[in-house]
This record gives C-alpha cells, structure tokens and sequence, in this order.
C-alpha cells in the first residue's frame, strides 16, 4: 500500500509530508516549483549546500510558500506573477524560463547561504521536458532532478537497515532518500522489476531506477554529512555505473493518491539477475545474452530503449 507521501516544494529544502496529494503530468502538485540558483543561473542543491536541509518550509494558499530556519526570520513568498522578470536557469542538462521570486526573496537565501542567490518559481511546468531517452514526447517534469515521482519502498530500507546493521553502522531514514511515495507491502527490491504500476486510481510508468548521491549521506533534520549509506549502496546495489534506490515514475493519468491506496504492479520486467542477499556484496547484473522484446507488451518508452543505457526488457504480466 501508500505509505506516505511528500513533496519539496524548493528544491534542496525540508520535506513537507501529505496525507494525499494530486498528481499532475510533471508531479505531485507543488512539488519541486520553487529553485534556488546561482549568479550564474545554474541551480542549487544539497549536493553542495547541505545546510538547505535545515530550511523548512511550509505551504500556503496556492503556490504561496514560508520558509524559516533557526536565526533568521521566516519569510512568506507569494508566487510570481505575470510581470515578473524572467530568468533562463539550468538544471543539469535543461535550461527553462522561471519566474524571479523578487529582491526580498533573493536577500533572505543570500544571507542564509553567505553568497549571492537568486530564488525563482517555475510558473509554467510544461515548458520542462522529461529526457527523451527514459521518456515520452509531451513528458513533463517541474524541477525535480529528471523525472516527476519518485518512489521508494520500506522493504528495502529495511534491507538496507539490516546490511547497516551488520556492518556496525546505524540504519539510516526513509528521509535520506527524498521520495515522493513510499510503498510497503513488498520484498526488499521487488521494484527493480516493475514497469507499470498503479497507485489507487493513478496509473505510472517506471521511468528508470534512481542513481543516488551525497544526498543519501545528509541528515535531512540537522544538514550534517556521513558517510552511509552510500558505502553500502556501493558494495550491494551497484547497476552499472549508478548506485540505486527507488525508481523514478512518470504518470499517464492525473488523479488523486492518498496514503493507504493499494498498489498493483501492472507490468514487471524479467531476467535481472539480483544478488544472493544472504552472500557476500555482489552487484545485480542484467545479462545480454537474455535480454528479449515483449511482443504484445512491447513499450518503446521504456528505459531508453536503444540507448544502450538501460536496456528494454521482456515483459510478463503478474497472474
């Protein structure tokens, strides 16, 4: 089933936790609209300023937001509106007009960070696309690292946990990992094998799994660094070149999703070759020589088919 639901309405800032939420084409309603950038316009996150973990956050009417953190007086930022001053701000290999959120805006970021910052709001979310190599033409995405959701499962936090635990390390957070849902009911990596699901009435397409960084290692409450659990992540759940938790999902269908909704797998992906989990680290290695197109099920979007990043998979549709 749900088992909870959150949104980063800026992105690199504390969560804010849901009880339900609606689903638009480029994610959870409110999620990730707001950016911090750079002078240079290139945005902004904890990868290099952890200290955003601190900043909380929290919704007001409409796009309306306050953000407040401990020494610096909280600030209620309305959402830009058609006169603003439009900036064109990159994130990663996107570059989209945003709206300037306004001087006042600006100062209390530039103070909190000791440098000069611009903090915009994406007003119109259509004009981001999804990256056409793990996407559909009309995919949409606000600014969210690439894809609109992102889903994790308690299962494998727990398995995760248990390897921590092991190794004489302390489990780390749900948290750590910044997911939109969170599912629990299932194996540890049961989602390494899903392809389309649907969360009470809204239906998703696994985009891709979720490579992870640094992130992982930032306590989202005080902003502090470790080193787990992207050691562990490294030694059991290398793909490749990417260290993955969660999968990243586009939706096909707008809707509401509340905590406690069923979860159906639709479609899952076969011949992935996962590691014995009760064997020493092992990396999960998906084997060419099985690799085979679906016939009926055959979904050209699907991780990046004939990129060579991802390869398409044989489908099986669940008894």
């Amino acid at each position: 089933m749900l088992a909870s639901l959150h949104i980063y309405p800026v992105k690199g800032c504390r969560a804010v936790d849901l009880d339900q939420a609606a689903v638009e084409p480029w994610g959870l309603a409110g999620d990730r609209r707001w950016l911090i950038v750079d002078p240079d316009c290139q945005f902004m996150t904890q990868r290099k300023h952890p200290a955003l973990a601190r900043v909380v956050i929290a919704c007001g009417p409409g796009a309306d937001i306050e953000v407040s953190t401990g020494g610096f007086p909280s600030l209620r930022v309305a959402a830009p509106d058609e006169s603003a001053e439009l900036l064109k701000v990159t994130v990663w290999r996107s570059t989209v007009l945003a709206a300037a959120a306004g001087p006042e805006a600006d100062a209390w970021f530039s103070a909190y960070l000791g440098e000069s910052v611009r903090w915009v709001y994406l007003d119109d979310p259509t004009r981001r696309a999804v990256d056409p190599e793990y996407g559909a033409d009309g995919d949409m995405v606000s600014f969210a690292d690439g894809y609109p959701l992102l889903l994790t499962s308690a299962g494998s936090l727990g398995q995760l946990g248990q390897w921590l635990t092991e190794a004489g390390d302390q489990p780390v957070p749900m948290s750590r990992f910044r997911p939109n849902v969170v599912v629990s009911g299932f194996g540890p990596w049961a989602e390494d094998r899903w392809r389309r699901v649907r969360i009470g009435v809204v239906w998703f397409r696994v985009a891709k799994p979720c490579g992870r960084c640094v992130v992982t290692t930032t306590d989202q409450a005080t902003g502090e660094r470790g080193g787990q659990p992207l050691k562990m992540l490294a030694a059991r759940r290398r793909f490749g070149q990417n260290l993955v938790f969660g999968q990243n999902l586009i939706p096909d269908s707008p809707g509401h999703i509340r905590i406690g909704d069923p979860i159906e797998i639709i479609l899952f992906r076969c011949n992935i070759t996962r590691p014995d989990l009760t064997s020493d680290p092992l990396s999960p290695v998906i084997s060419p020589e099985t690799i085979k197109y679906g016939t009926q099920n055959r979904l050209p979007y699907y991780l990046g088919e004939g990129t060579g990043k991802w390869p398409s998979l044989q489908l099986r549709t669940p008894l």
